[in-house]
């Protein structure tokens, strides 16, 4: 028989990993592997672990030093008897949480391999096991995964190894479990796949759906666990919600038992400079002191920037740029965007506004404050681009389709020759609401003319989603 025994103390431990209890969760594991040595869940149990330690801990340190085990815990299930449905699938996750994790520094040949690994492995074990149903979380997660990826190394490298992704067809994949394993015997599973589920709604695909569909899903999570604040609270962040997001965050589960998770303390920052409050600094500054990472430390010192020149002190605001430029890394967006922003001229006051009261989800505040500005009175160039941008942005938010359309053609207009990306996103949202409304051939001309602009920010994200648009229009 082999040796994949998910037994009571590894599920107890799986869910502790879940609430972010890690601590606990890694005593059980040891126990296991003492009274059972052979249990080849215990390498698994182990690697989920490691990669929620990593993710909320965000550190490279601990990042180099615990990829050295991965050989290893695959190396024991390897030797395990290949009759279970855990064989495969065990190194399959294995595989498949190392190349999210290498992905998140830059290690794009390496994710790649484990994608095309990880993948293999789950459509073996799907023709052996069809009934096995947590096949269909790596896979789904694959396909949205590989499916939605700009243009770029990452890209190239997966067509190399002959990989192509489906978005819908890897939707429905996670969808099918969200709503399948609470009825099945591989309910524990369940908060697992919500995980996945909610990353790529809000993060990979930007569904208009994430919000309704996490907070759907993730109800039946029990609210002891530090996970389910973390992903209604960045899922109302993202999406608009920002009052419900700042009480998610304030009312979250806190103790000893809980993982450090001091990104939380840059989202509750984020909400609530979103809403103009400026007491955001604390959270900022708090998130600084907490965080052992190399990620958003960039990001953190561009909002501590704006708190500063919102403040009138632009003394302050040059102090914090100058740290965007020298302090943390540019692994991420958020970081590589804030690093662009700190070669910029400063931001005209009143546009930062409205971009933040757009982005906390207040489009009536922002609206009032754009309504008020006169266009004519900015410099050209950046700030004239911005303005009919955010304008645009506002009035789509507010379905105001004429004004927005009006605003976002100004826009390409003010900044088609210049490198910010204002021009091109304005021209593939005036594409969006075209093709919303089936007018089919202005989508068209308008997606194709995100396309033919070149040289700006986000020009491959921006191509990509044209691109995708384009198809749509076709099926």
């Amino acid at each position: 028989m082999a040796n994949f025994d998910f037994n009571a103390n590894c599920l107890k431990a799986y869910q502790l990993i879940f609430e972010l209890k890690l601590s606990s969760a890694r005593q059980l594991i040891a126990q296991e592997r003492k009274v059972r040595p052979s249990n080849s869940i215990v390498p698994l149990l182990e690697n989920y672990a490691d990669y929620f330690q990593l993710i909320t801990s965000e550190s490279k340190i601990d990042f180099d030093r615990m990829k050295e085990m991965k050989s290893k815990r695959l190396s024991q299930i390897a030797d395990d008897n290949a009759g279970s449905p855990y064989y495969l699938y065990a190194q399959a996750e294995i595989n498949l949480q190392w190349a999210m994790l290498r992905s998140r520094y830059g290690e794009y040949f390496g994710a790649a391999r484990e994608i095309k690994k990880a993948n293999g492995q789950l459509q073996e074990n799907n023709k052996k096991y069809p009934g096995f149903q947590l096949n269909a979380k790596g896979l789904g997660l694959i396909n949205v995964i590989i499916g939605s990826l700009p243009e770029g190394m990452m890209k190239s490298t997966l067509s190399t190894f002959g990989l192509r992704g489906n978005v819908r067809e890897g939707l429905a994949m996670l969808e099918r479990l969200a709503i399948n394993l609470p009825k099945s015997t591989d309910e524990p599973f369940y908060e697992e796949v919500i995980f996945y589920y909610a990353y790529v709604l809000s993060d990979v695909v930007k569904s208009p759906d994430a919000y309704s569909k996490t907070m759907k899903f993730t109800a039946r999570i029990a609210d002891s666990s530090l996970l389910k604040s973390y992903l209604r609270a960045y899922v109302c962040s993202r999406n608009g919600h920002t009052d419900e997001a700042i009480a998610i965050l304030s009312a979250r589960p806190a103790s000893d038992t809980y993982q450090s998770f001091p990104y939380l303390e840059l989202l509750m920052g984020t909400a609530k400079l979103n809403k103009l409050d400026l007491s955001a600094a604390l959270n900022f500054k708090k998130f600084l002191q907490l965080n052992k990472g190399v990620n958003y430390i960039r990001d953190a010192n561009l909002h501590l920037a704006w708190i500063s020149l919102l403040n009138g002190d632009t003394g302050s605001y040059n102090g914090y740029m100058g740290r965007v430029k020298t302090s943390g890394n540019s692994y991420h967006e958020k970081d590589k965007q804030a690093l662009n922003e700190a070669g910029e001229e400063m931001p005209n006051q009143e546009l930062l506004k409205a971009r933040l009261l757009f982005d906390g989800g207040y489009y009536s505040r922002a609206s009032a404050l754009t309504g008020a500005m006169d266009p004519d009175r900015l410099k050209a160039g950046r700030d004239k681009a911005e303005y009919y941008y955010r304008s645009g942005r506002i009035n789509d938010a507010l379905n105001k389709d004429a004004a927005a359309i009006k605003d976002y053609q100004q826009a390409v207009q003010a900044g088609k020759n210049l490198k910010y990306y204002f021009a091109a996103n304005s021209a593939l949202l005036m594409g969006k609401i075209y093709a919303g409304k089936k007018q089919n051939a202005l989508a068209k001309a308008a997606f194709n003319e995100a396309i033919a602009m070149k040289n700006h920010e986000y020009e491959n994200s921006i191509e990509s989603q044209a691109k995708e648009g384009l198809r749509s229009l076709v099926n």
